[in-house]
């Protein structure tokens, strides 16, 4: 069962993974503003179909112009995805309107939001999520001005709760973060039901439990909350448990928020709150660092590897990726930003390098690619964040098998490298899998290493060292993988590949004392 669940959730990766996070979010919330608005004529949701359109514009507006001169002063190129995404959180935390003074108040919201991005931010990265920092100074002005009206959370209702789960599923998969948002979930949930336990104690009611708890979970913003604001992943700290760490910080703020006087510390006050903790966890890393191209190599026929050295000082542990922006016009649906994972160790800093594998013919080429071919020695880029788990065990003495599916090689390069550099002893097992042989990359660093690596490809290998091995006549699947790898239950199991055969081997990948998975899509 778990690995029939582990197979089908790598595979729907896998086809969500064609489409970049940014814009699968957008997508997500234009079809969510289609159901609010298609249930709005039966009167299922407060706002008017007239109300839920007019706002829609004029956030939407005001997000594009506000982004678009902003970065036009700070000589940035325009995304206008960053813009729709952040006006369609608005719209369903702020309280759609057709009043002037209400629309008024939802373009201040908008344009307090869009201008965050640039004004609360450190080294190129915002600090705050944008959405909450727009609907939290509207509420503040509304104390003064409620004509301007403040945040209502009208996301927050029964008829909304499914295609809420069903969209924000979509992201959270993407995003990988649905174990995070599940533990902010429980907690906010939990805090909730007690927290109106406790109100209905204090006024004499009896507590139904049960009620409470369905009425804490589909008539609240929790759901939005976490799929489509918590989650954001430039506001995001890079490692797992300090995302569970924020995820229940902002669970206990929005169950229970503290009083404030005019205000209370819930909902998208709870978020910043949790936005400056993931700041603190991720002051080295939480930065836009430039990088300058130094060469570029081909390692075999379809892997290229490009060096870069750094600008100003960047942390990372190996096996962790880096978003690398390359902005170009015209992008498709993956859009400017892609992740790699860092194939260098960070003993060769300031050299940074990075892998990826072209595509046989230019017309299946991303438009990435295409931007990222044009790049030439020289030429600046910026790395957004530098995120992920995909880390040794902290003990030395704990044996380790690593899987590798062609690109997926470039964390294990990494950490191979560190290891030998920092003279390390680990047991590791490599299983390298590649099309052909001569689709093998880094070889002589794998070499290097001294490890043993157990090569399945179609062709023979030539000139194999002593500690490699050609898996000959061994079919690539669960229990071809028991077979090279027989003592599999002692290790700590690490796999990088496409999604499909992280699935394909899972029923034997399971039967590791651990297992970390690393999936990719393409790009």
């Amino acid at each position: 069962m778990i690995g029939t669940f582990t197979s089908l959730w790598n595979r729907v990766f896998a086809v969500l993974g064609r489409v970049s996070m940014y814009r699968l979010a957008l997508y997500a919330l234009a079809a969510l503003a289609l159901v609010a608005l298609a249930v709005s004529f039966f009167g299922l949701v407060a706002p008017t179909p007239l109300e839920l359109l007019a706002s829609a514009v004029v956030l939407a507006l005001v997000c594009v112009l506000t982004d678009a001169a902003a970065q036009a002063v700070v000589r940035l190129p325009w995304r206008v995805e960053s813009s729709l995404i952040t006006a369609g959180i608005l719209l369903f935390v702020l309280r759609p309107t057709l009043d002037p003074a209400g629309l008024a108040g939802l373009a201040l919201g908008a344009a307090v939001a869009s201008l965050s991005k640039y004004v609360l931010a450190w080294r190129g990265r915002h600090i705050f999520n944008p959405a909450a920092v727009g609907a939290t100074v509207l509420t503040l002005v509304s104390i003064a001005l409620p004509a301007l009206g403040a945040s209502s959370w009208w996301v927050g209702t029964p008829v909304l709760a499914a295609p809420v789960i069903l969209f924000g599923l979509a992201v959270l998969i993407r995003t990988e973060k649905v174990r995070v948002i599940a533990v902010f979930l429980l907690v906010a949930v939990a805090v909730g039901v007690a927290r109106v336990a406790t109100q209905y104690q204090q006024a004499g009611l009896e507590v139904d439990t049960v009620t409470v708890l369905f009425s804490v979970l589909w008539s609240s913003p929790f759901l939005f909350l976490g799929a489509f604001m918590l989650s954001e992943p430039l506001t995001m700290p890079p490692r797992r448990w300090q995302q569970f760490t924020v995820a229940a910080l902002v669970g206990i703020l929005a169950g229970w928020p503290i009083d404030l006087g005019e205000i209370s510390l819930g909902q998208e006050r709870a978020l910043l709150v949790g936005n400056l903790l993931a700041f603190v966890f991720a002051f080295s890393t939480r930065s836009a660092v430039k990088l300058t191209l130094s060469s570029r190599e081909n390692l075999t026929p379809t892997v290229q590897s490009l060096t870069f050295r750094t600008r100003r000082p960047l942390s990372f542990v190996p096996g962790q990726y880096l978003e690398l922006d390359v902005p170009h016009r015209h992008a498709d649906a993956r859009g400017t930003r892609r992740e790699f994972s860092i194939a260098s160790a960070p003993e060769d800093l300031p050299s940074l390098t990075v892998a990826f594998r072209e595509a046989p013919g230019a017309q299946t080429q991303s438009s990435y690619k295409k931007a990222l071919a044009r790049v030439g020695e020289g030429d600046t880029l910026a790395v957004t964040g530098v995120w992920g788990d995909f880390v040794l065990p902290k003990k030395a003495t704990s044996a380790v098998l690593m899987v590798a599916a062609g690109i997926g090689i470039t964390p294990f390069v990494s950490q191979l490298r560190h290891v030998r550099l920092a003279e390390e002893d680990r047991d590791i097992v490599l299983v390298y899998v590649a099309s052909e042989a001569a689709e093998l990359a880094f070889r002589d660093e794998l070499e290097a290493s001294g490890i043993p690596v157990i090569v399945f490809t179609r062709d023979e290998p030539r000139d194999l060292s002593r500690h490699w091995h050609w898996a000959r006549g061994v079919r690539l699947d669960a229990d071809g993988l028991l077979q090279v790898v027989p003592d599999i239950g002692a290790r700590h199991a690490y796999i990088s590949g496409p999604a499909g055969l992280i699935a394909d081997l899972a029923p034997a990948l399971e039967r590791a004392r651990s297992l970390t998975t690393d999936a990719f899509s393409g790009y």
